[in-house]
């Protein structure tokens, strides 16, 4: 057997299992197989290669894409510098931490932009953020944090006016807000001053349109939902799993 799977926290919701199973299906791959493990705490996370020592290969989702890091032999250099793991190799016994989320949000951001899109606010300071930070610098967009507790150079939620959101073209929600269940849930930022010449982002995919997209589309802004970044980033973890040698810098 040939098992992959999926290591978050509450993540009964993900479209990993069906997009994994439906692929093993088409390529004809009887002997594989995708499942959750839903983690109450990261110190579980070391069992499981003793529970399970067919795993060939692991995502990781909220909140555990940080706090993986030290239990792995190995850390891709890009992983390393935004300093979170979504995708883990085996080569034996051997663990690599990969990032997948910076292609799979640049992939997915890159036909949406216009000449007119230079500045982003990116909702949020977690794992994900980090990626989409570095995708924008890829891109040459300047961007800045917003946070619930800004560091030097990030703005509060409090402080985030309708005169700064009008200075910015593009808005990335890296929270959990909107998630389900909780679909009425959103970051508190100033949504009168949305327009049509912004793009709002949202890293969740379920439900396809949360709060915050809801809100941006209803004042004209252009939307795009997570679940085509989801989707590179899978096929991008499936190649990492199948390369000759997952080790780092591969």
């Amino acid at each position: 057997m040939h098992r992959f799977g999926l290591i978050g926290k509450d993540i009964s919701y993900s479209f990993s299992p069906g997009y994994f199973g439906e692929k093993f299906r088409k390529l004809g791959l009887e002997d594989y197989t995708y499942q959750i493990f839903d983690l109450a705490d990261i110190s579980e996370f070391p069992a499981l290669f003793g529970e399970y020592p067919d795993l060939k290969g692991l995502n990781v989702t909220i909140p555990y894409k940080q706090v993986v890091m030290p239990f792995l032999d190995h850390i891709a250099p890009e992983a390393a510098w935004i300093g979170a793991v979504n995708t883990i190799c085996l080569q034996g016994s051997i663990t690599t931490g990969h990032n997948t989320d910076v292609t799979g949000f640049r992939e997915s951001l890159r036909p949406l932009l216009l000449p007119a899109d230079r500045e982003a606010l990116i909702l949020g300071t977690g794992g994900a953020s980090r990626a989409v930070a570095h995708a924008l610098e890829q891109l040459g967009i300047r961007f800045r944090y917003v946070s619930r507790n800004p560091g030097p150079g990030q703005l509060s939620y409090t402080g985030l006016d309708a005169p700064t959101l009008r200075k910015v073209q593009i808005v990335v929600n890296t929270t959990p807000l909107g998630t389900h269940p909780n679909t009425d849930a959103r970051p508190e930022i100033p949504y009168e001053a949305l327009g049509p010449e912004h793009l709002l982002f949202d890293l969740i995919y379920n439900p396809g349109q949360t709060a915050f997209l809801s809100e941006g589309r209803s004042r004209g802004s252009r939307i795009k939902n997570g679940l085509e970044m989801l989707e590179i980033q899978a096929e991008h973890a499936w190649k990492l799993w199948n390369a000759p040698a997952a080790t780092p810098g591969n």
